[in-house]
């Protein structure tokens, strides 16, 4: 029996198969390559292979976007024709439940797999993934920890684990402790771009946005490439730095550069895309015709059922270009859809009130939002994203108060937001903009 770089066995595989399959291991590890033509390469040379089939389901089922969901189905379809192991029927049991938008269950199956897997760093890997998708932040930490005991740092693969645990660590807010585990993540293997990021997301929660755009710079090389999956999340992470020091030429050449310029429809990419212009108005930046080459983009995944989150981000770049029907359409898809799975509950009880408040942010109907949107954000971190991908909801938030007189508000949610980034000139505009539209009749709401 071939066995993997990490000892599992690998059931049906040759020893190019097996090579070939590493290969596309590492290229998931470090999101550079194309490990999705690695297993193709390795079906075609060993058609019962398993484990091949198996990673190839979950890198689709784990795309969030509707085409790629039937495609991982299509997958499962065939693979449960196949002689497999316990722990290859394991991961074909986790990946049922995802495909059917059971994201939780699917989570917990893969943490259950890996108690008896802990070197399964396929199954780590995609759990570390479900536990971002569905905002976890504990399981982002903890489904690591719960591993790294049985690892070794002379184990291939040891440093991706690392770079996993300090995402983990900086979504629970153990920043010292988040950057500490980046660092040296990326210090083992430079290429890490996941383990690069968490440290981007240290600096910006923490509001160091000198230093961010100082760790961007120094460390581009590694995470810019043209077959970096990640490389514009990581050009997004630059922009917030920029835009929160105010430097709006910056961001635009970043959006129009190495953000846009290709007019990805990757979802990940498109979801950023949406989040900087949204950003760039609410600063009161004029971003011209760019929200209609994204509306357009997002037509083919906004479908109102495969992830909310997305379509939470199409609803900004249809608000930009007005298309108002596909709004509603996404609505009403969410609110009757008859579906009992997570997908459907995280639609209904988040995706609904949080476009309801951003759509009614656009027409100017700001208290609407306010009252949408305070209530939205306690449960916002149930359905996707990380802290600072979710910090929109806050922004907008504070914006909406300001934009509507609602100065009581305005000025809590100015406070907070200086609590958490006291250094922030975002943030500290928000206090002194509040104090400034005070008026003795003002609205206390």
């Amino acid at each position: 029996m071939k066995m993997d770089k990490q000892g599992n066995a690998l059931s049906g595989a040759t020893n190019e198969a097996a090579d070939l399959f590493d290969q596309a291991v590492e290229a998931f590890n470090i999101y550079r390559g194309d490990p999705v033509g690695l297993l193709d390469r390795a079906i075609e040379t060993a058609p019962d292979f398993a484990m091949a089939h198996i990673m190839k389901a979950h890198l689709f089922g784990l795309a969030t976007e509707p085409e790629a969901t039937e495609a991982a189905k299509d997958i499962l379809g065939k693979v449960k024709a196949l002689r497999l192991s316990e722990r290859e029927a394991s991961h074909v049991a986790a990946l049922g439940l995802l495909v059917e938008g059971h994201w939780i269950t699917a989570a917990v199956a893969l943490d259950r797999h890996n108690a008896h897997y802990p070197h399964d760093i396929v199954a780590i890997q995609s759990g570390h993934l479900m536990d971002f998708y569905r905002a976890n932040a504990r399981d982002l930490r903890d489904r690591i920890a719960r591993v790294l005991p049985k690892w070794s740092a002379d184990m291939p693969g040891y440093s991706i684990l690392l770079g996993m645990h300090s995402f983990g660590l900086e979504e629970t807010g153990d920043y010292g402790r988040a950057e500490a585990a980046g660092r040296r993540a990326v210090d083992l293997q430079p290429l890490d771009c996941w383990a690069h990021h968490a440290v981007a997301h240290v600096m910006e929660m923490q509001g160091r946005a000198e230093d961010g755009i100082g760790w961007m710079i120094a460390r581009e090389p590694h995470w810019s490439g043209d077959d970096n999956f990640f490389k514009v999340h990581n050009w997004w992470h630059r922009s917030l730095y920029h835009l929160d020091l105010g430097q709006t030429d910056e961001v635009f050449a970043l959006y129009d550069g190495p953000i846009r310029q290709d007019r990805s429809i990757v979802a990940l990419d498109m979801v950023d895309a949406s989040a900087l212009l949204w950003r760039l108005h609410l600063s009161g930046n004029d971003v011209g015709d760019r929200w209609r080459e994204l509306a357009t983009s997002w037509d083919s995944h906004a479908d109102g059922r495969t992830y909310p989150f997305n379509d939470w981000h199409a609803v900004m770049a249809y608000l930009g270009t007005g298309r108002f029907s596909e709004v509603d359409r996404i609505i009403e898809g969410y609110r009757a859809s008859p579906v009992a799975s997570d997908v459907a509950e995280w639609g209904r009880r988040t995706a609904v009130p949080l476009v309801e408040g951003f759509a009614a942010f656009w027409h100017g109907d700001y208290e609407t939002a306010a009252d949408r949107l305070h209530g939205a954000r306690f449960i916002a971190n149930s359905f996707g994203g990380s802290h600072a991908q979710r910090d929109i909801i806050d922004w907008t938030l504070a914006e909406a108060t300001v934009r509507g007189g609602l100065t009581g508000m305005a000025e809590a949610i100015a406070s907070e937001r200086l609590a958490l980034k006291p250094h922030s000139p975002v943030s500290g505009s928000f206090l002194s903009r509040a104090r400034t539209s005070a008026s003795p009749d003002r609205k206390a709401a």
